[in-house]
């Protein structure tokens, strides 16, 4: 069963790059590109609180 767009808590505490609407918004809100999240997602796992401070940290370098 696929992800309802319209869902908001759990759903907003994991990103699920399998589901494109949710790696576009994803994208958008933590302002970097695709890879950029792809590769946060292979360094911490896909929780949204770790890919933000690794994408923060990265930008911090």
């Amino acid at each position: 069963m696929t992800d309802d767009p319209k869902k908001t808590g759990l759903d907003r505490k994991l990103i699920a790059m399998h589901e494109p609407h949710e790696e576009r918004s994803w994208t958008e809100s933590l302002h970097c590109t695709e890879a950029q999240l792809r590769e946060a997602i292979n360094a911490v796992g896909n929780s949204a609180d770790a890919v933000r401070q690794y994408l923060a940290q990265k930008k911090q370098a």
